[in-house]
């Protein structure tokens, strides 16, 4: 890891990162859909503090910018499932990390 320090623009890799992802529940929303895709009942039920407004919401955001996929299936009632995208691969190894430096947090 380099500690030389960054330039910090408006596009500078942290904001960068932060506007994709930064917030409360986006990364858990991510984590929880590692593996494979899941319909909002479901992921609101692996994220229990979560409204329902707000994990619509997220999810949209989600979409937007790519980093999760939203197919609807054109059925009525209607059915949408949600997955990870190949961006929203990329961010695994970070979740990883985070969940590594919380770990070793709590021993300290």
């Amino acid at each position: 890891m380099k500690n030389d320090r960054i330039h910090v623009t408006a596009r500078c890799p942290i904001r960068t990162t932060l506007e994709m992802v930064g917030g409360k529940w986006k990364l858990l929303i991510l984590r929880q859909l590692y593996g494979g895709p899941l319909r909002l009942s479901a992921l609101r039920s692996t994220i229990p503090d979560i409204s329902e407004k707000m994990l619509i919401q997220e999810l949209k955001i989600l979409v937007e910018n790519r980093l999760v996929h939203r197919e609807n299936f054109g059925e009525v009632p209607p059915r949408v499932a949600y997955s990870l995208t190949d961006r929203g691969e990329l961010v695994k190894p970070l979740i990883e990390e985070m969940i590594a430096f919380a770990e070793r947090y709590e021993r300290t």
